[in-house]
């Protein structure tokens, strides 16, 4: 199954130019406490399965982690469930853009 891919530098790019995108980060919580896109919404690999009602069949949405390997998981994943999903690949070890500590 292929899953879309954006590069953080596309995405970067649609940043920048104020689209609004739904930026999903599925990495640990003590990964994102080092930092996350400032746009992303973090919800851990291991709950999207009980979260799926956060989701929507109209829109899309992109996945981020620290490699790519995990969103890409998730993103087949809700691929099969007939969602619009898109992985960053080279996760956040790829990302040279703004971040953010995460916040409770």
């Amino acid at each position: 199954m292929t899953v879309k891919e954006i590069t953080p530098d596309q995405l970067k790019e649609q940043l920048s130019k104020g689209e609004t995108l739904n930026i999903i980060d599925v990495r640990e919580d003590e990964e994102v406490v080092e930092g996350m896109i400032p746009e992303a919404i973090h919800i851990k690999m291991g709950d999207i399965p009980e979260k799926l009602d956060l989701f929507q069949k109209d829109q899309s949405y992109i996945f981020v982690c620290r490699s790519g390997r995990r969103s890409e998981n998730v993103c087949i994943y809700l691929q099969d469930k007939g969602f619009d999903v898109a992985n960053m690949i080279g996760g956040m070890l790829e990302w040279t853009g703004d971040t953010k500590p995460k916040t409770k």
